[in-house]
Parts: structure tokens; C-alpha cells; sequence
């Protein structure tokens, strides 16, 4: 680890600068690939106080660092621009981090087993917590198994979600929370539902769904605002969980080259104990923050308006309108050809949302909404299609779509902000649940790419992997790690390396209002870039699962390198 401008330990405290901080550095690699039209590709990287001094041939860039630079060499790596991950959650991930995972578990026994092996960190107050669930991977249950995987559309898993008995077998006294992968839908024991006062009685909530049995009795599982009900009585965490959570997801991100993150919104204590440590220079990466326009802090929110710090922004509103579609709460305009007596759920309507946007883009707010759902996003295209443009409304997730509304994102000046990993993730049951028709508009990024429409990549992190080589490898192969299926699933949306870069890139600044200063190596823009062992636009697409970040750099500064 090399101390360039600031110690990298800068969540533990250490912020001394060292004498190296007023010299010029120089990076030589391989290649470096710039994002910039003008000069694509150069050799060498010259930066003095966070900001790009050179950048071209390497006998150029010595010249203009001058004498006493610092020179290292990379002769067998890659440098670009800083990933920026344009919609994820840091207080979550951190959260994942700490609390019972269960990612990857491939059924409710091996999930309960999870369970009975949770950390110490994993208990919130009284509660065990823990997130990661997906009924639709589990074997052993009805179209589940892995003779269904390469079958894109055979959906793995229908019906068959998890019951509260197992986890009562378990903890019979002890209150369990655990939050499906998407967080949309929450797994809970008997406890839980009796402290949250849920009966056969209890009518579902607007926007929500409790799952029921054939007496009426709650199995366990609560859909989307149905969730809201338990949530309520669950303590918040301490000042300490807090910090220790956000640290360890903040030091997670810089190890995996993202250099800043969108997070898609936040609270108002997440956001005050952020601003603290950006005012004392501790945060190793940039955080642009879309604030909770739903939750209880959105009128403190709008009354307190937009803020810019040092590595810390907050232009943007974050608003939901529906569910998600591995739960079946995605609004759809007709029913889930899977389940034909649901249509998902609008958690506004579209009178409240078009208030509530119109609201934050009065006070300078870029609205960014979540929907996934066809009819979600109809609504929310034609509702931020009605403000300011100049504040450049997002899309969030955009995940099905009609034709009609592919093309109204470059008409009406908004972007779509994409998930990569969303599709491959999907992609073994999708189909089942939309159909062969609406599938075709389903995680599109090439036909709203082809509209010359701005398009973000992101990962929803801790919904997926927070790594965004995973988000790279999706987007030029819609393929899973295994190379399934053949060509790609709908390979007619698959990108090229440049394409998919720029969407971590040149998109991502575009999206926070950051087109003149990052996405890009130039002179004058911000240093914030990675080295990394792979080209992530001319190595084959497979190399990038494997890829670990060498070195990241955030305003100049190592804040990551790799042992």
C-alpha cells in the first residue's frame, strides 16, 4: 500500500497526509482506455491534487509530470475509468455483510440451517435478521432443479415459498426477520407475526400482500407494504452497528473498483452520520445519494433540499411505485402468465406519485423512481415525462417495458437505469412469469440504448453481487457463469465492451451530473480510476469473472490495493 495523498485507512481514523501529497504520480500500463472519443487509448496517466494532469503516449506524460515524479508501471494491466455502480444500497450491504446470508441457498431446509448457525452480529435488539432468499433457485420443489436451468423460461420454482412453521421449529420465542433477495418480500416466524399483531383477521395493507394459507392463516411470508407491519416493531440499530455496517460495505466497494456508488435511497441518520465522515475525509469512495421519498425522514428531506459535499451528494429522490417480479408484485397491465390471479401491486397511485414527484422536482430534486413492471413503468414515464427535463429523471430498473414506452426515453430526456445482473439472475424463470410477448421488452438495454437514450448500469447491490465485473460480463453476454444458453438469453439486447463499459462510465456520470468531471480520463477531470489484469472491452467476456481489482483510485488516492 502506498500513501499517495491520504492514508487508505480512512474509515479507521487515519487521515494524515504524507509528504508524497504535492508530488505528481505517474501510472504506466499496458493500455490505458480513456472513455474519451478524442484519444480512446493512451499508455500513461499523469495526476497531481486528485485531478488528471496527462494522459497519452508515455514519453508525453513523463514530460508533463516533470522531474520528481512518482513513476510505477503496470506492464500487464489495464487501467479505466472508475466502475461506478449507479444503483445499489451501502447501508444494506453492509447489513448483508453482518446479518445471516442466504445467498445461494438452494432450499428452505438449507436456509434454516443458515439460520441456526447466525452470528452474534446477526441479532438486531431482540431479532435475528438476515436477507438473501429466493424461493425460484431452490431444488427439490415443484419445476425447481437443475434440469430446468437450461431451459430458459421453465420457471424453477412457482409456487413454493417458505412457511414460518420451519423457522418456528427453530426459534419458537425468538422474533425472525429475513428478507427476500429483492427485499420486497420478508420470511418471518410465529413470533414475529404475534409481536406485529398479523392474524387470519388482519387485512392486507394497501400496496401489500400477506401470503395465507387455506384456514386464512399467514404462512410467514409478507409481500412488499405487507412488510411494513412487522418492520414497525423491530428496534433500529445502534450508532455502533451503523457505522460498523457502512464501514465494512464502503471498504467492500473500493476493493472491488467502484469508485461511486448511486445509493438508491437512503435515510436521513444513514445520511447525517455519512456527512460526518466526508467532512472529516473519511470516506474512500464517492456516494451519490437519492433520498427516501417514501419512508418517515421524506418531509425533513424536502424541507432540507439538495446537498454537495466532498465525496458526498445528495440531488436526488428516490420514490417506488410497485414490487418485484420474482415475487410476482411487479405491476404488470395484465396478469402473471404464471399466477393469473395476480397483476402485482402500484405502491402509489399514480395521482400521490405524480404529487410526490412534482413535489421534489420543485425543490431541485432528480426524481428516480423504482418499477418494474410494465404498468409501473408506464406510469412513471408518463408522470416525470411531465417535469423539468434539465433535472434529468431516472427510471430505475426499467425492467419491463412496452414498445410505446422504449421509445419515450430519449423523447422525454430521462434515463433508464439498469441492472445487468437483474437479467441473468431472472433469466431461468422470467418468461414464465411475463410470457414469450413480454419478454421481448424485458430488460431491454440495447433497444432504449438504440433510442439514444442515457442508460446507467448498476447491480442493486446486495440484491446482487456488489462486484461489477459481473455487471460488465451480463451485459456483453446475458449469460450465466457457465456460458447459458448458447449466444445469450435474448442475445438481440447483448452489448458491446464498449457499450457495457460506458454504462459503468460515461453513463453513470451522466446520471449525477458528473459528465464534466468523471466517466472519463482526461485532463482536469477527476482522478478516479482502476488498474485492473484484464481489457473489460477486448479480453473475451469470460475473463472478467475471475478479474480482481489491482488498484483503485478515488480523487488520487490509493484506496484500495490488492495484497
Amino acid at each position: 500500500m502506498r500513501g499517495v495523498a491520504l492514508c487508505v485507512l480512512v474509515l479507521a481514523g487515519c487521515v494524515k497526509r504524507v509528504p508524497e501529497a504535492d508530488r505528481t504520480i505517474v501510472f504506466v500500463a499496458k493500455r490505458i482506455r480513456t472513455m474519451d472519443a478524442a484519444r480512446p487509448t493512451a499508455e500513461a496517466i499523469a495526476w497531481r491534487h486528485g485531478k488528471v494532469l496527462a494522459v497519452g503516449g508515455k514519453a508525453e506524460v513523463l514530460d508533463a509530470a516533470g522531474p520528481g515524479a512518482i513513476v510505477e508501471t503496470f506492464p500487464e494491466s489495464v487501467i479505466i475509468p472508475g466502475l461506478v455502480d449507479a444503483h445499489a444500497h451501502v447501508a444494506s450491504l453492509g447489513r448483508s455483510l453482518s446479518t445471516i446470508s442466504l445467498l445461494e441457498v438452494t432450499s428452505e431446509a438449507q436456509a434454516v440451517e443458515r439460520v441456526k448457525n447466525a452470528p452474534a452480529s446477526a441479532y438486531q435488539g431482540e431479532w435475528l435478521m438476515g436477507r438473501g432468499w429466493d424461493q425460484n433457485d431452490w431444488l427439490g420443489a415443484p419445476g425447481a432443479g437443475p434440469a430446468a436451468m437450461p431451459i430458459i423460461g421453465i420457471s424453477r420454482n412457482v409456487d413454493h415459498y417458505p412457511t414460518r412453521a420451519t423457522l418456528d421449529a427453530l426459534h419458537p420465542k425468538t422474533p425472525v426477520f429475513l428478507a427476500r433477495i429483492d427485499g420486497h418480500a420478508a420470511w418471518v416466524n410465529s413470533e414475529a407475526l404475534r409481536r406485529a399483531g398479523i392474524t387470519a383477521a388482519t387485512k392486507d395493507p394497501p400496496g401489500g400482500r400477506i401470503l395465507r394459507g387455506e384456514n386464512g392463516e399467514p404462512t410467514g411470508v409478507l409481500i412488499d407494504n405487507a412488510m411494513d407491519l412487522v418492520t414497525a416493531k423491530i428496534p433500529a440499530p445502534t450508532d455502533a452497528e451503523v457505522q460498523s455496517r457502512l464501514k465494512i460495505a464502503l471498504e467492500t466497494c473500493a476493493r472491488l473498483g467502484l469508485t461511486q456508488v448511486h445509493d438508491a435511497g437512503m435515510d436521513l441518520r444513514t445520511f447525517r452520520q455519512l456527512q460526518q465522515w466526508d467532512m472529516l475525509g473519511r470516506l474512500p469512495v464517492r456516494l451519490y445519494v437519492m433520498a427516501d421519498g417514501q419512508g418517515d425522514d421524506a418531509e425533513q428531506y424536502l424541507g432540507l433540499g439538495t446537498f454537495s459535499g466532498r465525496h458526498l451528494e445528495m440531488k436526488a429522490v428516490k420514490l417506488l411505485i410497485d414490487g418485484a417480479l420474482g415475487s410476482r408484485g411487479a405491476a404488470l397491465h395484465a396478469p402473471y402468465s404464471d399466477e393469473p390471479t395476480q397483476q402485482g401491486l402500484l405502491l402509489l397511485t399514480p395521482e400521490v406519485f405524480e404529487e410526490k414527484a412534482k413535489a421534489f422536482a420543485e425543490r431541485g430534486f432528480q426524481v428516480a423512481v423504482h418499477a418494474i413492471g410494465d404498468r409501473a413503468n408506464s406510469v412513471v414515464i408518463d408522470g416525470l415525462s411531465k417535469l423539468d427535463p434539465k433535472l434529468r429523471h431516472r427510471v430505475e430498473h426499467a425492467q419491463v417495458l412496452t414498445a410505446a414506452d422504449v421509445e419515450k426515453f430519449a423523447k422525454a430526456g430521462l434515463i433508464a437505469s439498469f441492472q445487468p445482473t437483474h437479467a441473468t439472475s431472472d433469466m431461468p424463470w422470467a418468461s414464465a412469469r411475463l410470457g414469450a410477448e413480454r419478454t421481448r421488452f424485458a430488460y431491454a438495454w440495447k433497444s432504449v440504448l438504440d433510442t439514444g437514450a442515457h442508460v446507467a448500469f448498476g447491480s442493486d447491490f446486495p440484491v446482487e453481487d456488489p462486484n461489477p465485473m459481473l455487471g460488465l460480463y451480463a451485459a456483453r453476454t446475458r449469460q450465466d457463469a457457465k456460458g447459458a444458453p448458447p449466444g445469450g438469453w435474448m442475445p438481440e439486447q447483448v452489448l458491446s465492451g464498449d457499450e457495457a463499459l460506458a454504462g459503468f462510465t460515461t453513463g453513470a456520470a451522466y446520471a449525477a451530473f458528473a459528465e464534466e468531471k468523471r466517466g472519463m480520463l482526461k485532463v482536469g477531470f477527476d482522478a478516479d480510476f482502476l488498474v485492473l489484469p484484464v481489457d473489460p472491452v477486448a479480453d473475451a467476456p469470460k475473463t472478467l469473472l475471475d478479474a480482481k481489482v489491482q488498484v483503485t483510485v478515488v480523487d488520487g488516492v490509493d484506496v484500495y490495493r490488492a495484497p
